[in-house]
């Protein structure tokens, strides 16, 4: 099967659903509080919190509890904004992915209108919140992540290329130069480090998925990797990926920017990752097992990385610096990144492309 015979599929398809799901219901009616809070893709947007808690608390430079607070929530609800109107998209598609088949939308819990409104309602708010708590770099930077989101990957990229999640990936690794922006009002090396390494995870993380999820990307017409290009390449594919992801993990240490906890558990994560990701690839074509093992840990290790950049910045490791709210700031910074920490490792599922 190939992009255009894909493409041909998922045109009938998404001409019928529009059809049939915008016609019989512009308002639905029937939804509650936790079908909106399900649009969000609240584990996707716990991961975008806790990457971003890790850039604002990277920064040189100290918020005070308020602004700290007001930065997060910005920050959250951008992320939350972006899977709404992933969501209002992808209602075709998500119909027809078993996966997918039983969110709000698809069910009829909340129509697409409303979705939409609801999406550019709270993506607004979020950038708005963002501009007048902190700067308006953060701002701009977190209005493009949500627009390259739902613009670029999930308009463009996620029908029409193999390397949908490689280009689209940018946008769920900003959220660590937004965190350092809303500290700063620039961008440094430092976080441009941690979105590099997000974005190297993003592939094997996915595309693991993606291998046993086949039959269903297919059937909506999806071009993910393994669809178009098969197990073998894919798998190549995520080895190839999993060295760099390996090597430029090392980076925060290799360049000082962290300390000897953050060097050992990524020494240690990394050869892990790169063990299971040479068993997916030496693994027979009907095991699903190893592509399952590698997706898993694959969230295990980004976690891990990231709670050891905090751990190992909070322990010492780097000369304190000054608040600029005269020390204010600090507490709120050590409450905040460890319940991130704890929530972090009660997620167990980031599978909501």
């Amino acid at each position: 099967m190939n992009v255009k015979s894909i493409a041909g599929q998922l045109g009938e398809r998404r001409a019928r659903l529009v059809l049939s799901s915008d016609s019989a219901h512009q308002l639905a009616g029937h939804w509650g509080v936790s079908d909106f809070i399900a649009l969000t893709k609240p584990r996707v947007m716990m991961l975008a919190v806790f990457t971003a808690l890790v850039g604002l608390s990277s920064a040189p430079v100290r918020l005070g509890p308020l602004t700290t607070l007001a930065a997060v929530l910005a920050i959250a609800a951008g992320a939350g904004a972006a899977g709404v109107l992933n969501m209002w998209y992808d209602a075709d598609i998500d119909a027809i992915m078993s996966r997918t088949a039983m969110r709000p939308i698809p069910r009829g819990k909340v129509s697409r209108f409303e979705a939409l409104v609801f999406g550019l309602v709270l993506g607004g708010f979020a950038v708005v919140v963002l501009a007048l708590a902190t700067n308006l770099t953060a701002a701009a930077l977190l209005a493009c992540t949500i627009l390259f989101y739902i613009v670029v990957y999930t308009a463009w990229l996620k029908r029409a290329t193999p390397q949908n999640i490689v280009i689209g990936g940018a946008a769920g690794a900003l959220p660590p130069v937004i965190g350092w922006a809303a500290a700063t009002g620039e961008v440094g090396l430092e976080p441009l480090v941690l979105f590099l390494i997000i974005f190297l995870w993003t592939p094997p993380h996915f595309w693991a998925l993606a291998l046993n999820r086949t039959d269903d990307y297919a059937q909506a017409g999806v071009p993910m990797l393994p669809v178009v290009a098969g197990k073998t390449a894919t798998t190549r594919q995520i080895l190839i990926y999993s060295g760099l992801l390996a090597l430029a993990s090392e980076l925060p240490w290799m360049l000082g920017f962290a300390g000897p906890i953050y060097g050992a558990i990524t020494a240690t994560c990394g050869a892990l990752f790169l063990l299971l990701a040479l068993q997916l690839n030496r693994s027979a074509g009907a095991d699903r097992r190893a592509a399952h093992r590698l997706f898993v840990f694959s969230i295990v290790y980004l976690f891990a990385l990231f709670a050891a950049r905090l751990v190992d910045h909070g322990s010492g490791s780097f000369p304190p610096v000054r608040s600029s709210h005269g020390g204010r700031g600090v507490s709120v910074h050590t409450e905040l990144k460890s319940g991130a920490v704890r929530s972090a490792c009660c997620t167990v599922n980031f599978s909501e492309v």
